[in-house]
């Protein structure tokens, strides 16, 4: 057996006392391991109807492996030992944590920034076999890194179809044009299972076999947790842990994951995509912020805060103030996550399965793309940065200190900041390190993105959820663009009109944005990050944090 635990503290204790009764006498949990699509009101169930195929894949997914074993081995054979995810979301961030966590190499290309994706063009081609992950087939992103990779392969002398694996649902254009188009193989997933509750489905396995994961043991261990779900009992770790996401009162919206020895590598940034972009609509939601070990938020004593401990499967230790630990085996914990959200999703009142506020964005940057206006001006240059923003925020400001110090003045006492940086994550890695110095500087939750990647995660709940977020968007010039084959636009001016796109949507939305654009990413980089550490360090002296 699978063994998963919930141990809760303070709040969160107070949160399964009473929501557990009313969800066991509701027969919650059974009827969601039954398809019950009725569980979220009138309005979810067209919706729900067609979103619950992940509570009985595990027989579904486990009929994939010998498909999956017998194309690594051919691989393996013709010398393609290097495996490429391209895809976004709920597409590549479960591949991303059951591969790091299986400490086996998987590149997941999640971006539009030219730097980062001619580094993947470049990392080995000879070698390499992409995986094409999505649900609709014309995701902008995954189209145009396929598109890059084909031109990559045929410059290198390869036959590109041979290298492409399509993961897709079945009848999707994708599917379509890929199996016309002759490419190496065509997986297709249960059309009944939203992206972000894929992890078990073709869209977590392929790309996480291929690379070299036990998926195997993945499936067991959930199947091994899954027959206690349907418990309606008080003990049904699925129903606590729901309970602790959605029913406490009152709300604790902040929800701050902290791993402390869990033996899986990133899992709180998976479960950041399910719960925010689940709960995060009609103005209410769970917002997840994923912190590092002596974080400011755990010892805040916020009362909009919680803290999720994720922790080994030996853990003795019971957690202490408002606080939950969670631990298990990673094919138990995507599964459970799975659950609990749904079941979060029923306290809450809301639909868990759509994402409605997601493509306002998409629509903003295909515009932007249409268009292609030329960059607005900036309201004031400071060394490497450009800084753009409103009038009525920026006030005074004259410098990149003064613009942070304007913006975090617009945090409201139950805000967050949320940090969304447009720019190479592997090879500028080092700029998400001044999000602990950041909610030192302002007392509150801040959480970092990557741009796009969080668009399809928690750009929902940035839109739809609580509208307390304070925005700090993060850009670069880019000095080498990279064309995209049969496109109209760049890599560079993609990814450009996806900040401006985002930016633009959250302004409309009444919400205070602050655009750093580093006119030279080095220098630019170098200075924010100073210039935040200065920030924090006159705030931890004024007694801040």
């Amino acid at each position: 057996m699978a063994t998963l635990f919930v141990n809760a503290s303070g709040a969160a204790a107070e949160a399964i006392e009473r929501a557990i009764p009313e969800l066991v006498e509701e027969q919650v949990a059974s009827r969601i391991m039954a398809k019950d699509a009725t569980l979220w009101g009138p309005e979810s169930t067209s919706e729900a109807s067609v979103r619950l195929g992940w509570v009985d894949l595990i027989d579904a997914s486990r009929a994939l492996l010998p498909e999956i074993e017998q194309l690594q081995r051919d691989l393996s054979d013709e010398g393609v030992n290097h495996i490429v995810l391209c895809g976004m979301g709920g597409s590549s961030l479960a591949p991303e944590v059951i591969t790091r966590s299986a400490g086996v190499e998987l590149t997941v290309l999640d971006s539009t920034d030219p730097a980062q994706v001619r580094a993947a063009l470049a990392d080995r081609i000879e070698s390499t076999a992409i995986v094409v992950s999505s649900k609709s087939g014309s995701t902008v992103e995954t189209d145009s890194q396929r598109r890059a990779f084909e031109q990559a392969f045929a410059d290198a002398g390869v036959d590109a179809k041979s290298r492409v694996i399509i993961v897709t649902d079945p009848g999707s254009p994708l599917d379509e044009s890929a199996r016309a188009a002759g490419y190496r193989a065509v997986f297709n997933a249960d059309p009944n299972v939203g992206g972000r509750y894929s992890a078990l489905t073709a869209f977590g396995l392929v790309p996480s076999g291929l690379a070299g994961a036990d998926i195997a043991t993945l499936l067991d261990d959930a199947e091994s947790i899954s027959e206690f779900l349907a418990d309606d009992d008080a003990g049904n770790v699925g129903l606590r842990l729901g309970a602790v996401l959605g029913g406490t009162l009152p709300l604790r919206d902040k929800i701050v994951f902290v791993d402390e020895g869990s033996g899986i590598v990133g899992l709180g940034d998976w479960v950041e995509q399910l719960i925010a972009e689940s709960t995060g609509k009609l103005g209410t939601g769970v917002l997840p912020v994923v912190v590092e070990q002596d974080a400011p938020e755990l010892s805040s004593g916020a009362t909009d805060v919680l803290a999720v401990h994720l922790v080994s499967p030996e853990w003795s230790t019971e957690p202490s103030g408002d606080a939950i630990a969670v631990g298990g085996t990673l094919g138990s914990q995507l599964l459970v996550w799975e659950f609990a959200t749904a079941v979060a999703g029923r306290l809450l009142g809301i639909n868990p399965f759509d994402q409605p506020d997601v493509e306002a964005a998409k629509q903003a940057a295909r515009g932007l793309l249409d268009a292609q206006p030329a960059a607005s001006a900036p309201n004031f240059v400071d060394g490497a940065v450009e800084v753009r923003g409103s009038a009525a925020l920026l006030g005074s400001a004259t410098t990149v200190g003064e613009a942070l110090e304007a913006l975090f003045g617009t945090l409201e006492p139950n805000g967050y900041l949320a940090v969304h940086a447009y720019l190479d994550r592997i090879a500028e890695a080092p700029l998400a390190e001044v999000r602990p110095a950041l909610a030192r500087a302002t007392g509150r939750p801040v959480t970092f993105g990557w741009g796009p990647r969080f668009l399809h995660s928690t750009g929902q709940f940035h839109k739809g959820g609580t509208a307390v977020g304070t925005f700090l968007q993060v850009t670069g010039a880019t000095t080498e663009d990279l064309e995209i084959p049969e496109r109209p636009f760049t890599f560079g001016e993609l990814i450009a009109a996806q900040a401006a796109g985002d930016a633009q949507v959250l302004e409309d939305a009444g919400r205070p944005v602050l655009r750093l654009h580093l006119a030279d990413r080095a220098a630019g980089l170098k200075q924010l990050r100073d210039v935040v550490e200065h920030l924090s360090g006159r705030s931890v002296e004024n007694g801040n944090g």
